[in-house]
């Protein structure tokens, strides 16, 4: 695992080097009580939800691979993140995938008293996704939506989305750009923003707002929710899943995952 890996660790956690990706080698509950902990303690920490799309990106770019390395936690978003952990020796690993860790968290914060800012997805997603989540947590606090504009920002504007969200107060920060655009955002912003976390979960928006339905749950403990993403959306994702998914087997049989 790279040199920096693990400089975003938290008390007492361990990760499993993916292909030199610092995969952390918890569940949902403890990545829950973690998340908890940032927030009660004012630390300033994003997540990553990361499976083998965003492991493969990092092959070919160091400077992601660095993203995740630093993260407050780098969640095993799919089976193949658990595998490769629990055959690394870190066999209470489970899957802590993007819109189940969204449900959790959501329920939490109605206890807790923490409010949301949604940031990310096409024009109106965020809003419906709000009003949905709302809707099943009653009580949930919405600090805010945005959705940017699909190319770069202008510092001008940039500034102008940091300074939306600080007004807000928000205590969680939800980023659907999807990989890697929410983790170099993340990166970017964890500094800048007074919100104790930030969360890229990606698909999460679209599962939770309606838009995406999501694999049967036999399909997701089996591995085979790419499969089901696959035949629904052949034309974007072929490559991603054709092209990824034969390249991770092969380089985890060469570089077999370790628990650091």
């Amino acid at each position: 695992m790279d040199r920096e890996a693990g400089q975003g660790l938290t008390r007492g956690a361990a990760r499993v080097d993916v292909l030199g990706v610092g995969v952390s080698a918890v569940d949902m509950a403890q990545a829950v009580a973690e998340i908890r902990r940032w927030v009660e303690e004012g630390e300033r920490r994003y997540v990553c939800v990361t499976g083998v799309h965003g492991v493969m990106e990092s092959q070919r770019d160091p400077e992601l691979r660095r993203i995740h390395n630093a993260s407050g936690l780098t969640t095993p978003d799919g089976m193949p993140m658990v595998w490769a952990g629990r055959r690394a020796g870190a066999g209470h690993m489970a899957r802590v995938y993007g819109p189940d860790l969204m449900l959790e968290l959501c329920a939490l914060s109605v206890e807790r008293g923490w409010s949301s800012f949604f940031y990310g997805g096409a024009p109106g997603v965020p809003e419906r996704l709000a009003e949905r989540l709302a809707a099943r947590f009653p009580g949930l606090r919405v600090a805010g939506c945005l959705s940017p504009p699909f190319r770069p920002l202008t510092p001008q504007e940039d500034e102008e989305v940091v300074r939306r969200i600080d007004a807000s107060g928000a205590d969680l920060v939800w980023v659907g750009l999807s990989t890697p655009k929410q983790e170099r955002w993340m990166a970017a912003h964890v500094g800048r923003l007074r919100a104790p976390v930030l969360l890229g979960v990606g698909a999460a928006f679209d599962i939770h707002a309606g838009l995406l339905p999501q694999a049967p749950r036999w399909m997701q403990r089996s591995g085979l929710e790419w499969l089901y993403r696959l035949a629904r959306e052949p034309r974007r994702l072929w490559r991603r899943y054709l092209g990824n998914n034969p390249r991770f087997l092969l380089a985890i049989v060469r570089r077999p995952p370790m628990l650091r």
